[in-house]
């Protein structure tokens, strides 16, 4: 079945699925039922694996000997909330190409790549029906919302996919078409949420306020204690375990294309902090962070209500680079939360943990994993090429300040290593309003793709 990329994808997307709302369930199981249609009619055998919430695709198809290569490809079919839908151009679930984009949830975050992905393998299988290539898709439905189905399906399915050689991913991103970016490394993540609790229920601001400490007040005193002025996270141990980048890491990133100045405009920020002088750019790729994603108390409408509310709270998240632990990071941070919250407040602090930091280097560069698989080193090779072929330029090795959690599970229970080849761009609106696939993007990915999967099956070509 050949794959036409752009009605592909304008029908994948307009799928509303929406992992973490049981009220987009219909448009989950569309979006599952439409890839797994596609995987069919490539010649997959698809098999639905139940999960506590939402299925995973699990598709395999050619040959297994241990001659032939055998690939995992992953990706997932759940996307963000599209809120606020107001600040869309056009409906979220409604695809729409404007400017050699295709705009609409889900474009970019992960449904484009999948369609560049099933497209060149859709064109590969045309020329070569007995491609000497064994491939499983992997395609969850729950990565937006951290995975949490997925160390159970690991339990029953590592064994089966330990069988393969290599994953390959493309669920990361890239500064543009002009260069790719292959990444070595993720940051993991770990989240918490911090309720302070003032009086038993909201008072009177005029009748109460002096003598009662407001849950607001607390929780913003809280917060500012847990970074230095420069944005340094202000938590004992916090970076005990984070070591500087490699000077071959520090010489791919001077390669990256694009100014802070370029990079403050995208964003639309007046500047940036510098913790301990380091750059924009090596924030995000080589050092953890401490963000406050939520926060609320008190009267939340319209006008005025002069209330000192009995409750506040904060959602925090850390992200954390190689060599660091959830279980050290959340005890250190959770015992700072504790001894700076004012005793004229309670605090409850819950934790959702989110994964562990993944990293691997790539062949020839000092660091590289021991058991790294021959595959793995020809599929990187063979990226090189394709890559270079279809987008001008040799790809930089460059690690990314995502976090995907189940690509560490996967190295833990199968020895898997991945490679993540960055289809998406900072102009994308990743979880933002108007996300959006470039096509341009989308047809050199296709190129490089084939190009990259008749490379692997083909070594001596």
């Amino acid at each position: 079945m050949a794959i036409d990329p752009i009605p592909f994808l304008t029908k994948y997307a307009s799928f509303p699925s929406v992992s973490t709302d049981s009220a987009y369930s219909a448009g989950m199981k569309g979006a599952r039922d439409y890839v797994k249609h596609a995987l069919a009619g490539l010649g997959f055998e698809v098999e639905e694996v139940a999960t506590p919430k939402h299925p995973i695709m699990l598709a395999e198809r050619g040959p297994d000997r241990d001659d032939v290569p055998h690939i995992v490809i992953y990706g997932h079919y759940d996307v963000q909330p599209a809120d606020p839908f107001e600040l869309w151009k056009s409906p979220a679930f409604e695809p729409e190409v404007r400017d050699g984009r295709l705009y609409g949830r889900g474009t970019a975050d992960n449904k484009g790549p999948q369609a560049v992905q099933l497209t060149a393998l859709s064109r590969l299988l045309e020329k070569h029906p007995d491609l000497p290539l064994r491939i499983t898709f992997l395609i969850e439905g729950e990565e937006e919302m951290g995975s949490p189905s997925f160390p159970g399906f690991l339990e029953k399915y590592a064994d089966r996919l330990s069988k393969a050689d290599m994953i390959l991913v493309s669920d990361t991103g890239s500064p543009g078409t002009e260069q790719i970016v292959i990444t070595t490394g993720l940051r993991g993540m770990v989240g918490m949420e911090v309720t302070l609790t003032g009086p038993a229920v909201d008072l009177h601001s005029g009748v109460n306020g002096g003598p009662v400490l407001n849950p607001i007040q607390a929780l913003a005193t809280l917060c500012a204690s847990l970074h230095d002025g420069d944005g340094r996270v202000n938590v004992p141990g916090f970076y005990d375990a984070v070591g500087e980048p490699l000077q071959w890491e520090r010489e791919e990133l001077a390669r990256l294309p694009g100014t802070e100045e370029q990079y403050r405009d995208l964003l639309g920020v007046p500047g940036f902090l510098s913790p301990g002088g380091a750059t924009p750019f090596e924030l995000v790729r080589f050092f953890p962070t401490l963000e406050f994603n939520g926060i609320g108390g008190g009267y939340q409408g319209e006008g005025s209500k002069t209330v000192i509310p009995s409750k506040a709270f904060v959602k925090i998240t850390c992200r954390l680079v190689p060599d660091q632990e959830e279980d050290d990071i959340v005890a250190k941070v959770k015992a700072m939360l504790l001894e700076r919250c004012p005793p004229e407040v309670s605090i409850e602090v819950k934790v959702d943990k989110g994964g562990s930091p993944y990293y691997v280097a790539p062949p020839g560069r000092p660091n590289t994993a021991s058991d790294l698989s021959p595959v793995f080193a020809r599929a990187c090779a063979a990226a090189e090429l394709a890559i270079e072929g279809a987008f001008g330029k040799k790809p930089l090795y460059l690690r990314e300040g995502g976090s995907i959690p189940i690509i560490r599970d996967m190295k833990e229970k199968t020895g898997l290593d991945s490679l993540m080849i960055g289809l998406f761009t900072p102009r994308d609106n990743l979880h933002a309003p108007n996300e959006s696939f470039e096509l341009d993007m989308m047809e050199k990915g296709i190129n490089a793709y084939e190009d990259i999967l008749y490379r692997m099956a083909y070594p001596a070509d």
